[in-house]
């Protein structure tokens, strides 16, 4: 599984980063970036998809190779 953020969608809630920080990174602004190239591991997939799941804005996908 692999995730990215959409940061035009972002509008800073942080909520991805506060669910899992093994996954995400928030700037100044709380806008959220995926760590190294969003690959998630097996142990951390329940994570990504609370992230998901939790982000108001839908700015988290699940990106197909």
């Amino acid at each position: 599984m692999r995730i990215a953020v959409d940061a035009q969608k972002c509008q800073g809630h942080a909520r991805c980063y506060a669910l899992s920080p093994e996954l995400f990174s928030v700037d100044d602004y709380g806008q959220a970036s995926v760590n190294g190239d969003g690959t998630v591991p097996p142990e951390l997939v329940e994570k990504a998809e609370l992230a998901i799941a939790n982000c108001p804005e839908f700015a988290i996908s699940v990106v197909d190779d």
